[in-house]
């Protein structure tokens, strides 16, 4: 059985993107963009062995990336070159002599790869020595010549190429030894190395997906973040929990006295996971007041020897104009929705660093354009989103995931005092806004904002 060695392209310098390292180590969803890239072949049964292509100054950082998470497949870290194909030839060079084996050629900064396509890039490679992975072309490509037109190729027969582009390490060899014997040889990719200098060899097509898209400029890196987040918010509605899922493990929820926070404690103890709630109606907590929140944590630490999750649903919304609304009810306003987040995470740091657990914030709909009558409750809960995201990277190394729901509009206790009685239709129930935060405990992403939506509404 051939071997198929994935071979991670990490030697651009990311002079595009306008960032002050190259774009492969952009952080993103709590890691570098490299880093999703190689846990998506590290976890593909098909892939064999992993071989990072390094940019010469970044040896050693790559060196200690591969050590941090503790990837298995991972043999070789090579360095490349100036130019693209620098790169692809220091990774055929590096097997030269050894046995037949496919090498997968992927760009680091397309993090978003699937396992659909790792896997149906392998399966080509059963019968085919050459494969390419594209999409097709949704935009009329014109061929310009200078300032003008000089034709409009048919739509039809365009295609978009991506990574991961994979061949038998003797077709792509032969083809870059009679490239490189060719004083006129230019290259945008392997696939075209093959094409060119291999006409007979027929390069074999692999569906890809508009999400494979390739970080190039800066801003790529909204886009990226908000297809992360998108795949965040599908993950877990694959990853059903039952009972017993959450057995031996402990969760606290600041908040909890009704609405989500009650619902999401009620879906944990189902799931066999010993909840503890605080709020202020249940045992006098203000998430407001650091000292309130250290104590609830300390007394549940020391009753239960560990606390896996920590979920704050504590908040405050008065729907009024500022000009109106008098300064006590604005502090407390602020004091619990932002202050409240900053207190809770401080205080469990200790606790889920031990335990290499979650931390979970709300944020709402409102957060991404203030509103009338929602001035000081909308810049709190986008306040929480930026904190999340910051606050995700900084302690990825410290194992813990900290991610954030947000809920479309939803029937809560707290919703109808501002709002009334609205058709039931018109609302996501608060059980079903549980249910997505206890999928999101079982997850593994972090610095995620989740949307949780009604089912068929756009």
């Amino acid at each position: 059985m051939i071997r198929n060695i994935a071979i991670i392209l990490a030697g651009g310098t990311g002079s595009r993107l306008g960032l002050s390292t190259p774009k492969q180590f952009f952080k993103v969803a709590g890691k570098m963009v490299v880093e999703h890239t190689v846990d998506a072949f590290e976890s593909n049964p098909h892939i064999d062995e992993i071989a990072l292509v390094s940019n010469p100054f970044f040896v050693a950082d790559m060196e200690n990336m591969v050590l941090r998470n503790r990837w298995k497949k991972v043999k070789k870290i090579l360095k490349g070159g100036k130019e693209r194909y620098f790169s692809s030839l220091s990774a055929i060079q590096a097997y030269e002599g050894e046995e037949e084996v496919n090498l997968i050629f992927h760009d680091a900064v397309r993090p978003l790869v699937s396992q659909r396509i790792i896997d149906d890039v392998c399966e080509a490679l059963l019968t085919h020595a050459a494969i390419d992975v594209t999409v097709p072309a949704v935009d009329t490509i014109i061929e310009a010549e200078e300032d003008h037109i000089f034709a409009i190729p048919d739509r039809t027969r365009l295609q978009r190429g991506q990574t991961p582009q994979a061949f038998r390490l003797s077709t792509i060899r032969r083809a870059y030894e009679l490239a490189l014997q060719d004083p006129n040889f230019r290259v945008t990719d392997d696939c075209g190395v093959v094409v060119k200098y291999l006409p007979e060899e027929e390069v074999f097509l692999v569906r890809g997906e508009e999400s494979n898209m390739k970080l190039t400029y800066k801003e790529d890196t909204f886009l990226l973040d908000k297809l992360f987040q998108l795949r965040g918010m599908n993950a877990p509605a694959n990853k059903e929990t039952s009972e017993n899922d959450f057995e031996g493990k402990v969760a606290v929820v600041f908040g909890g006295s009704y609405g989500i926070g009650k619902d999401t404690a009620e879906e944990l103890r189902a799931r066999g996971c010993s909840v503890h709630c605080f709020s202020r109606s249940l045992t006098g907590t203000d998430v407001g007041q650091r000292e309130d929140v250290e104590k609830a944590l300390q007394e549940v630490n020391q009753k239960e020897g560990h606390i896996d999750f920590v979920i704050a649903t504590a908040g405050i919304l008065n729907k009024e104009p500022l000009v109106t609304m008098d300064y006590v009810t604005i502090e407390n306003t602020v004091r619990t929705n932002f202050f409240g987040t900053v207190n809770v995470a401080l205080a469990a740091y200790p606790f889920l660093h031990a335990t290499k657990g979650m931390l979970v914030f709300f944020t709402s709909s409102s957060y991404t354009r203030g509103r009338a009558f929602y001035s000081i409750y909308s810049s709190t809960k986008a306040a929480i989103v930026n904190f999340v995201q910051a606050v995700a990277q900084e302690w990825e190394p410290a194992g813990i995931r900290i991610n954030c729901i947000n809920p479309e509009r939803t029937k809560t206790p707290m919703r109808v005092k501002n709002f009334g009685v609205e058709p039931d239709d018109t609302l996501l129930q608060s059980k079903t806004v549980a249910e997505a935060t206890v999928r999101c405990l079982k997850a593994d992403y972090t610095g995620q904002v989740i949307d949780v939506k009604r089912q068929n509404v756009l």
